[in-house]
């Protein structure tokens, strides 16, 4: 018997049997870790794509709607993906949040009224009653876990609609002219260039596809800089779409969203005759300057004339006589001809005070804008549905901005320079989105 005992536990057959079950039961429980974390990751994943979806549509509503509404179009739009009688609240009016970012600590900031950012929050929590349940984690004793994501959107405002040419169609200019370092060029068609063109360092010349743009032979020789300077890509000109509102704007005397800050208050209007000539002696500042056309006719402005601190809104063609100079003055025009501006030689469009603060121009108009030799433009912005066109010696290097859903025509010998923003504050502007993270 003693024999018998001592062989059978000397024996050692079947002893991987003990081991193989343990390593069963460890595998099944990695693999269960394995499956209960992809799930997690899979559902966290939905919560990113419907939270990204719900960040975006708050943010470009809140451009124009109040943080209620905004709040209520984006839960709207997680609710698609997110259905509450499927997935419980895994999004509620408090978990959209706006504010600002503070990219000197990289964070998000919550502030209440703001329109620069927003977080939005989807969840799935046990306090929701609506957490992730488990299952192989179940048998340890976790029966569910809390899964969430976040995402950030905010406003930027492109560099080439601050300062630049910026059209939907085609962008000609000719030779000689010199753009300095942050100057934009942009065409949703393409660019077309001439020779002896100076592009400095930063500045940028996009189309959708650099490949169409149109150059002589010897263009990537002759226009030094050029190749530097060339990017792809393309924009919604949404600022165009802002035409429209402006226009409206100044049709309701009540409303003040569209009123530059030199206005004296209460504000007035002056009516003007198309049969007179508008200068100083006719012109009110802190005033808005109205005038209505038959016809061809025309409102003019009379040569050497110097317009302050006021505002034109007309549905004229509107005509700059010769050394014309226009400072703090929107020119609102409904005219959708292709010359509803029409400047003569020597135009001075804005104060030349090395890109100080004020004394800008702003014209808006349905139609197309024309000026001749000489212009000279300081912290200026235009606005037009129709053509931009203006000849040799245009003189750009304090600030300029044009903007069309038309073409820009330019010729030769233009300077134009970059003032990163100063001075152009009363420039009209649409926000553009991007996500954060």
């Amino acid at each position: 018997m003693k024999t018998y005992f001592s062989q059978f536990f000397s024996r050692d057959e079947g002893a991987l049997t003990a081991f193989g079950l343990i390593l069963t039961i460890a595998m099944i429980g990695i693999g269960g870790l394995a499956l209960d974390y992809a799930n997690a990751i899979m559902i966290r994943t939905h919560l990113q794509v419907a939270g990204d979806s719900a960040a975006h549509a708050a943010i470009f509503a809140r451009d124009t709607e109040s943080e209620e509404d905004a709040k209520a179009i984006a839960l709207a739009v997680a609710h698609r993906s997110l259905p509450p009688e499927r997935f419980g609240d895994t999004i509620l009016a408090d978990d959209i949040i706006f504010g600002v970012w503070d990219d000197a600590t990289d964070s998000f900031v919550p502030t209440p009224g703001e329109r620069e950012a927003v977080l939005v929050n989807t969840q799935r929590l046990a306090s929701r009653g609506n957490a992730m349940a488990t299952y192989f984690l179940n048998f340890v004793g976790i029966e569910e876990m809390d899964v969430v994501a976040n995402s950030v959107f905010i406003t930027y405002r492109p560099t080439c609609f601050r300062e630049g040419f910026v059209a939907e169609d085609r962008v000609d200019v000719q030779s000689n002219n010199a753009y300095r370092e942050g100057y934009c060029i942009h065409s949703n068609s393409h660019v077309e260039l001439n020779s002896n063109n100076i592009f400095e360092d930063g500045v940028i010349v996009s189309m959708p596809y650099k490949s169409d743009l149109v150059i002589p032979s010897s263009g990537m020789t002759s226009n030094t800089g050029l190749e530097n300077a060339l990017r792809s890509g393309s924009y919604k000109l949404r600022i165009l779409q802002r035409i429209g509102d402006v226009i409206d704007d100044y049709d309701d005397p009540s409303s003040k969203h569209y009123r530059p800050g030199y206005f004296d208050l209460p504000i007035q209007t002056t009516s003007l005759s198309v049969n007179q000539q508008l200068d100083a002696g006719s012109w009110q500042a802190g005033q808005i300057h109205t005038a209505s056309c038959n016809g061809n006719q025309r409102l003019r402005i009379r040569s050497g004339a110097t317009l302050r601190d006021g505002v034109i809104d007309t549905d004229c063609r509107i005509v700059l006589g010769s050394n014309v100079t226009l400072e703090n003055v929107l020119i609102v025009s409904t005219s959708t001809a292709l010359r509803a501006i029409d400047g003569a030689a020597g135009v001075t469009l804005g104060l030349d005070d090395n890109c100080s603060a004020g004394g800008g121009v702003q014209i808006v108009t349905r139609g197309g804008v024309r000026f001749t030799a000489n212009l000279n433009m300081y912290g200026v912005q235009v606005l037009a549905l129709d053509l931009i066109d203006f000849e040799a010696n245009g003189n750009g290097v304090e600030g300029v901005s044009f903007v069309t859903a038309g073409e820009i025509d330019s010729t030769s010998n233009m300077d134009m320079g970059f003032c990163d923003g100063e001075g152009m504050e009363t420039n009209f502007e649409a926000e553009y989105f991007r996500m954060h993270r």
